[in-house]
């Protein structure tokens, strides 16, 4: 196993040609001296070799190499009536392009081909993806319309190891949020001194709590990572919390950070306003695609 060091310097390594020791530490935020000593270390592991990883270094992080996603699209959307009427969520167009299209072009943009789209509500428009998407895989919920996004997740619980899970209302602006390697399981969150929504206490960049409304916290995401270990606990996880009384109106993340939480440590990534949109109601679509104000 990688140490932290380690691990941040051969993603570094992997994603540029030979940078010198002093844009590593600028991007690592490590000094100069913790990367020269950690270099070494890399080298005399046999992991790089002038400055690049070699076939030992990219089998190191081989295990930290996100290789699926899973989009949860099953809901209906009510507060986006009328555009959802007769079309789901993520199939709506936002400027033109379809909310999903955008999350699913920055996992192919980072290697990740193994995709998985819950479905439900006119479930069938779907199959309008696979013209452009075809290694897509479809996650039938039959339930969608009697529970929170837990039924989902239910659904996909097998497949969560080393797998991003996304919100399927997103607009991302920000694409290299989605990273190819992941050190531990994680949530994207963005830095607030007061919070109305649903959001994450934070202590040392580990998630400790997830409330609604708050202070000093972190606005949460619909953007998550599960590491091989930590996926393979959901799995059971997410079926208990599931089965629990009143546990089939939970959000599904309340599973690993609320029911379970003392049994995972998922990191938070601070993002910025504005780096990711969700859309929760038609206001806020007309407030990014101003064509839809002629709907109103």
């Amino acid at each position: 196993m990688l140490t932290r060091k380690q691990f941040d310097i051969l993603v570094l390594l992997s994603e540029n040609k030979t940078p010198s020791q002093r844009i590593i530490a600028e991007r690592s935020g490590y000094s100069l001296g913790t990367v020269n000593k950690t270099i070494r270390a890399l080298f005399d592991e046999n992991y790089i070799f002038e400055g690049a990883l070699t076939q030992k270094g990219r089998e190191a992080l081989e295990p930290y190499r996100a290789k699926r996603a899973i989009f949860l699209a099953a809901g209906v959307g009510s507060r986006l009536m009328p555009v959802t009427l007769n079309t789901p969520k993520p199939l709506v167009r936002v400027n033109g392009v379809r909310m999903l299209d955008g999350l699913i072009d920055a996992c192919l943009a980072v290697g990740i081909e193994e995709l998985y789209v819950t479905r439900g509500y006119f479930a069938e428009q779907f199959d309008q993806l696979l013209l452009k998407y075809p290694m897509i895989k479809f996650i039938e919920n039959p339930v969608f319309n009697e529970t929170n996004d837990i039924s989902s997740a239910y659904y996909a619980r097998h497949l969560m190891q080393n797998a991003y899970v996304f919100e399927s209302d997103l607009i991302l602006y920000r694409p290299e949020l989605i990273k190819k390697y992941h050190y531990t399981s994680d949530f994207l969150g963005v830095y607030k001194e007061r919070s109305d929504d649903w959001c994450f206490d934070a202590k040392d960049g580990v998630i400790t709590a997830e409330k609604y409304g708050g202070f000093n916290c972190y606005q949460m995401i619909g953007i998550s990572y599960w590491n091989a270990e930590d996926g393979a606990k959901l799995e059971e996880h997410i079926a208990q919390a599931y089965e629990l009384p009143g546990g089939r109106e939970r959000y599904w993340e309340q599973a690993p950070l609320t029911v379970f939480h003392d049994q995972y440590r998922v990191e938070i990534i601070p993002c910025q306003e504005g780096d990711v949109a969700e859309i929760d109601t038609y206001k806020e679509l007309k407030a990014i695609d101003p064509a839809y104000a002629a709907f109103q």
